[in-house]
Protein backbone atom coordinates (compact mmCIF):
# COMPACT_ATOMS: atom_id res chain seq x y z
CA UNK A 1 0.00 0.00 0.00
CA UNK A 2 2.86 2.10 0.02
CA UNK A 3 2.40 3.11 -3.62
CA UNK A 4 -0.79 4.64 -2.43
CA UNK A 5 0.57 7.22 -0.14
CA UNK A 6 3.92 7.87 -1.73
CA UNK A 7 7.13 6.32 -0.27
CA UNK A 8 8.06 5.57 2.59
CA UNK A 9 10.19 7.50 4.65
CA UNK A 10 13.25 5.95 6.52
CA UNK A 11 14.06 6.92 10.06
CA UNK A 12 16.23 9.84 9.17
CA UNK A 13 14.42 11.17 6.53
CA UNK A 14 11.45 11.00 8.96
CA UNK A 15 13.90 12.74 11.90
CA UNK A 16 14.86 15.39 9.12
CA UNK A 17 11.40 16.22 7.93
CA UNK A 18 10.08 16.45 12.13
CA UNK A 19 13.21 18.80 12.42
CA UNK A 20 12.31 20.82 9.47
CA UNK A 21 8.37 21.46 11.19
CA UNK A 22 10.07 22.31 14.56
CA UNK A 23 12.50 25.00 13.11
CA UNK A 24 9.49 26.44 11.18
CA UNK A 25 6.97 26.35 13.94
CA UNK A 26 9.64 28.28 16.34
CA UNK A 27 10.15 30.99 13.58
CA UNK A 28 6.64 31.11 13.64
CA UNK A 29 6.03 31.50 17.36
CA UNK A 30 9.06 34.30 16.94
CA UNK A 31 7.05 36.57 14.31
CA UNK A 32 3.74 36.15 16.51
CA UNK A 33 5.59 37.65 19.39
CA UNK A 34 7.36 40.17 17.86
CA UNK A 35 4.03 41.12 16.15
CA UNK A 36 2.88 40.82 19.59
CA UNK A 37 5.12 43.41 21.19
CA UNK A 38 3.91 45.92 18.67
CA UNK A 39 0.33 45.13 19.42
CA UNK A 40 1.68 45.67 23.56
CA UNK A 41 3.68 49.35 22.56
CA UNK A 42 0.12 50.48 20.49
CA UNK A 43 -1.86 49.47 23.51
CA UNK A 44 0.45 51.16 25.75
CA UNK A 45 0.13 54.43 23.56
CA UNK A 46 -2.98 54.77 23.69
CA UNK A 47 -3.88 53.94 27.33
CA UNK A 48 -1.46 56.77 27.81
CA UNK A 49 -3.89 58.93 25.17
CA UNK A 50 -6.89 57.99 26.52
CA UNK A 51 -5.55 58.95 29.89
CA UNK A 52 -4.88 62.41 29.27
CA UNK A 53 -8.26 62.45 27.57
CA UNK A 54 -9.56 61.50 30.90
CA UNK A 55 -11.71 58.45 29.53
CA UNK A 56 -11.34 56.19 32.39
CA UNK A 57 -14.06 53.29 31.34
CA UNK A 58 -11.61 52.67 28.03
CA UNK A 59 -8.41 52.88 29.73
CA UNK A 60 -9.48 49.82 32.32
CA UNK A 61 -10.58 47.86 28.69
CA UNK A 62 -7.34 48.68 27.32
CA UNK A 63 -5.42 47.88 30.37
CA UNK A 64 -7.12 44.58 30.61
CA UNK A 65 -6.20 44.27 26.54
CA UNK A 66 -2.63 44.59 27.15
CA UNK A 67 -2.85 42.29 30.27
CA UNK A 68 -3.79 39.58 27.46
CA UNK A 69 -1.52 40.47 25.36
CA UNK A 70 1.39 39.96 28.14
CA UNK A 71 -0.43 36.88 28.63
CA UNK A 72 0.31 35.69 25.07
CA UNK A 73 4.00 36.72 24.45
CA UNK A 74 4.74 34.80 28.04
CA UNK A 75 2.99 31.41 26.11
CA UNK A 76 4.89 31.96 23.11
CA UNK A 77 7.84 32.31 25.01
CA UNK A 78 7.02 28.89 26.80
CA UNK A 79 5.72 27.08 23.54
CA UNK A 80 9.23 28.35 21.77
CA UNK A 81 11.19 26.73 24.29
CA UNK A 82 9.24 23.16 24.54
CA UNK A 83 9.78 23.13 20.84
CA UNK A 84 13.39 23.70 21.11
CA UNK A 85 13.65 21.14 23.73
CA UNK A 86 11.69 18.66 21.12
CA UNK A 87 14.35 20.08 18.62
CA UNK A 88 17.28 19.28 20.91
CA UNK A 89 15.85 15.98 21.32
CA UNK A 90 15.48 15.07 17.64
CA UNK A 91 19.15 16.54 16.81
CA UNK A 92 20.50 13.75 19.71
CA UNK A 93 18.36 11.10 17.77
CA UNK A 94 19.80 11.88 14.56
CA UNK A 95 23.35 11.91 15.90
CA UNK A 96 23.16 8.62 17.88
CA UNK A 97 21.37 7.31 14.56
CA UNK A 98 24.79 8.79 12.32
CA UNK A 99 26.64 7.28 15.05
CA UNK A 100 25.02 3.56 14.85
CA UNK A 101 25.09 3.60 11.08
CA UNK A 102 29.25 4.45 11.70
CA UNK A 103 29.71 1.84 13.46
CA UNK A 104 27.68 -0.45 11.53
CA UNK A 105 29.88 0.10 8.62
CA UNK A 106 33.04 -0.26 10.92
CA UNK A 107 31.69 -3.51 11.66
CA UNK A 108 31.43 -5.09 8.34
CA UNK A 109 34.75 -3.69 7.35
CA UNK A 110 35.97 -5.11 9.97
CA UNK A 111 34.94 -8.56 9.37
CA UNK A 112 35.50 -8.22 5.67
CA UNK A 113 39.11 -7.83 6.88
CA UNK A 114 39.18 -10.29 9.41
CA UNK A 115 38.11 -12.79 6.48
CA UNK A 116 41.02 -11.68 4.19
CA UNK A 117 43.46 -12.04 7.20
CA UNK A 118 45.10 -15.83 6.68
CA UNK A 119 47.36 -16.07 9.85
CA UNK A 120 49.04 -19.03 8.57
CA UNK A 121 49.65 -17.65 4.90
CA UNK A 122 51.14 -14.37 6.75
CA UNK A 123 53.19 -16.54 9.17
CA UNK A 124 54.64 -18.15 6.16
CA UNK A 125 55.40 -14.88 4.58
CA UNK A 126 56.76 -13.71 7.36
CA UNK A 127 59.41 -16.57 7.56
CA UNK A 128 60.22 -16.23 3.81
CA UNK A 129 60.98 -12.18 4.48
CA UNK A 130 63.35 -13.09 7.41
CA UNK A 131 65.27 -16.25 5.37
CA UNK A 132 65.55 -13.46 2.14
CA UNK A 133 67.09 -10.93 4.40
CA UNK A 134 69.79 -13.02 6.19
CA UNK A 135 70.55 -14.33 2.56
CA UNK A 136 70.75 -10.68 1.39
CA UNK A 137 73.13 -9.69 4.13
CA UNK A 138 75.67 -12.45 3.55
CA UNK A 139 75.23 -11.68 -0.53
CA UNK A 140 76.13 -8.39 1.07
CA UNK A 141 79.05 -9.31 3.12
CA UNK A 142 80.50 -10.97 0.20
CA UNK A 143 80.71 -8.28 -1.49
CA UNK A 144 82.28 -6.21 0.75
CA UNK A 145 84.55 -8.43 1.00
CA UNK A 146 85.62 -8.93 -2.48
CA UNK A 147 85.37 -5.20 -3.15
CA UNK A 148 87.52 -4.64 -0.45
CA UNK A 149 90.22 -7.05 -1.59
CA UNK A 150 89.60 -5.66 -5.42
CA UNK A 151 90.31 -2.20 -3.89
CA UNK A 152 93.16 -2.98 -1.55
CA UNK A 153 96.79 -1.77 -3.67
CA UNK A 154 100.45 -1.93 -2.91
CA UNK A 155 99.98 1.57 -1.74
CA UNK A 156 98.13 0.82 1.16
CA UNK A 157 100.32 -1.71 2.12
CA UNK A 158 103.34 0.69 2.47
CA UNK A 159 101.57 3.19 3.92
CA UNK A 160 100.81 0.66 6.89
CA UNK A 161 104.22 -0.37 7.02
CA UNK A 162 105.06 3.23 7.65
CA UNK A 163 102.94 3.74 10.33
CA UNK A 164 103.77 0.84 12.16
CA UNK A 165 107.25 1.40 11.82
CA UNK A 166 106.69 4.69 13.15
CA UNK A 167 104.68 4.04 16.00
CA UNK A 168 107.64 1.01 16.54
CA UNK A 169 110.10 3.76 16.28
CA UNK A 170 108.37 6.38 18.82
CA UNK A 171 108.17 2.73 21.14
CA UNK A 172 111.80 1.94 20.97
CA UNK A 173 112.64 5.83 21.61
CA UNK A 174 110.54 5.66 24.82
CA UNK A 175 112.49 2.00 25.56
CA UNK A 176 115.58 3.32 25.04
CA UNK A 177 114.66 6.51 27.79
CA UNK A 178 113.84 3.91 29.76
CA UNK A 179 117.12 1.75 29.63
CA UNK A 180 119.12 5.56 29.66
CA UNK A 181 117.55 5.53 33.18
CA UNK A 182 118.62 1.77 34.37
CA UNK A 183 122.65 1.24 36.02
CA UNK A 184 125.73 0.40 33.72
CA UNK A 185 126.37 -2.95 33.28
CA UNK A 186 130.57 -3.92 33.31
CA UNK A 187 131.11 -3.64 29.54
CA UNK A 188 128.27 -5.21 28.27
CA UNK A 189 126.35 -1.97 27.22
CA UNK A 190 129.69 -0.70 25.56
CA UNK A 191 129.98 -3.52 23.43
CA UNK A 192 126.38 -3.29 22.20
CA UNK A 193 127.00 0.17 20.66
CA UNK A 194 127.90 -2.26 17.41
CA UNK A 195 125.02 -5.34 18.07
CA UNK A 196 121.78 -4.25 19.48
CA UNK A 197 120.46 -7.54 20.51
CA UNK A 198 123.25 -8.50 22.05
CA UNK A 199 123.11 -4.97 24.05
CA UNK A 200 119.26 -6.27 25.37
CA UNK A 201 120.50 -9.76 26.62
CA UNK A 202 123.77 -7.67 28.25
CA UNK A 203 121.31 -5.02 29.80
CA UNK A 204 118.91 -8.21 30.97
CA UNK A 205 121.78 -9.58 32.76
CA UNK A 206 122.99 -6.82 34.42
CA UNK A 207 120.74 -5.86 36.64
CA UNK A 208 117.36 -7.57 36.02
CA UNK A 209 115.37 -4.04 35.45
CA UNK A 210 114.31 -4.59 32.50
CA UNK A 211 111.18 -7.20 32.05
CA UNK A 212 110.64 -9.78 29.45
CA UNK A 213 107.75 -8.01 27.26
CA UNK A 214 110.37 -4.73 26.94
CA UNK A 215 113.27 -6.90 26.37
CA UNK A 216 110.99 -8.73 23.78
CA UNK A 217 109.88 -5.22 21.86
CA UNK A 218 113.71 -4.01 21.20
CA UNK A 219 114.15 -7.27 19.67
CA UNK A 220 111.43 -6.94 17.24
CA UNK A 221 112.42 -3.66 16.59
CA UNK A 222 115.79 -4.37 16.27
CA UNK A 223 115.23 -6.55 13.54
CA UNK A 224 112.76 -4.43 11.78
CA UNK A 225 115.61 -1.67 11.49
CA UNK A 226 117.33 -4.95 10.10
CA UNK A 227 115.27 -5.66 7.67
Amino acid sequence: MDWLFGKKLSPEEMLRKNQRALNKAMRDLDREKQRMEQQEKKIIADIKKLAKEGQMDAVKIMAKDLVRTRRYEKKFMLMKANIQAVSLKIQTLRSQNAMAQAMKGVTKAMQSMNRQLNMPQIQRILQEFEKQSEIMDMKEEMMNDAIDDAMEDDADEEETDAVVSQVLDELGLQLNDQLSGLPQATGSLAAGATKQPAAAAAAAAAGGGLSDADADLQARLDNLRRE
